[in-house]
């Protein structure tokens, strides 16, 4: 006979009003979510005793999207948690771990969207490899290309182009311009 508690769950409902049943601790990386809890006075709730019975409303994520959250957030429920980031450390984003590049395998619109749901939900852990992701889809590739590849109209007239051009060369001259000029 085992000893250990139920574990106490949540559920949360869909913008498309699909209902999901999650475990708390599953769904603990979510400060949002946390923080709905707090307000309703069931943040040290592990004890399993007292369900809600009403769902929690995401009206921002839809149910393809949440699915996907709560995958993610099961796989890295136990995960510890991560330093602080420090405002001047250089970001790196060739660390995304092995399990995170396979789920993130999906099409743009579905990576955009969970970088939406990540930031509206908060979790952290998320948005930073939805964010590493899209970053390595940009890293190296000229304006043109990263305009291609993610469907991106360029409105720039030929004069603003043309100052574009102008700019960069400045910038690549730097110092050198300054001197040329006095």
């Amino acid at each position: 006979m085992s000893t250990e508690k139920p574990q106490s769950r949540i559920q949360l409902q869909s913008s498309d009003n699909e209902v999901f049943e999650v475990e708390r601790d599953v769904i603990k990386l979510s400060t949002t979510i946390n923080t709905m809890l707090q307000d309703l006075g069931m943040d040290n709730n592990d004890s399993g005793d007292v369900e809600m019975s009403d769902p929690i409303p995401l009206q921002n994520v839809n149910a393809a999207i949440l699915k996907k959250v709560i995958q993610w957030c099961q796989y890295h429920k136990d995960d510890p948690t991560p330093p602080e980031d420090s405002d001047n450390k250089e970001k790196r984003t060739d660390d995304i771990p092995s399990w995170d590049v396979e789920f993130l395998k999906v099409d743009q619109g579905t990576l955009f969207e969970l970088i939406l749901a990540a930031n509206y939900l908060d979790i952290k852990g998320l948005l930073d490899v939805t964010c590493k992701t899209v970053a390595n889809m940009i890293k190296g590739k000229s304006p043109e290309e990263i305009r291609r590849t993610f469907n991106i109209k360029n409105d720039f007239t030929p004069e603003e182009e043309e100052q574009v051009i102008f700019y960069k060369i400045l910038f690549m001259l730097g110092e050198h311009v300054v001197f040329l000029l006095h």
